[in-house]
């Protein structure tokens, strides 16, 4: 059984992303290296046409993204709850309502990319905190 966030929990997100019919369809030009900080814990996706082709756990320094989302554990553990309480609901209610989740780096590639970029994270709350 996986857990938020350890390795197999995000394989399991890779895996619920690639299969999504809509992201296929919206995400053809969302091709981005974007971090996601989970308390301690960072992750590297690299994403290119809507889905993830490479997640790196513990990346070193130099490996460069375009943007990150970075919170601490309880923000996302609220987001991914059943049902989130209000303002833990969306990823862009969290950005302007939340002060501990922070989006940071170049926000216009994210912005570029808003409508892939939401239902890649509404994804991530379908998959929930345990995964089987």
């Amino acid at each position: 059984m996986a857990e938020f966030p350890d390795e197999g929990w995000m394989e399991a997100f890779r895996e619920t992303v690639a299969r999504d019919p809509e992201l296929a369809v919206i995400g053809h030009w969302f091709n981005v290296d974007m971090g996601l900080v989970f308390g301690e814990r960072r992750y590297v996706l690299k994403v290119r046409k809507g889905k993830i082709e490479e997640i790196i756990p513990s990346p070193r320094f130099d490996v460069r993204t375009q943007f990150q989302m970075r919170a601490p554990m309880a923000v996302w553990q609220r987001f991914l709850s059943e049902p989130p309480p209000p303002l833990y609901h969306d990823i862009f209610a969290m950005i302007m309502r939340v002060p501990e989740f922070v989006l940071e780096g170049d926000t216009l590639v994210a912005m570029q990319n808003a409508r892939a970029l939401h239902r890649m994270m509404g994804l991530m709350r379908s998959v929930g905190r345990v995964h089987a």
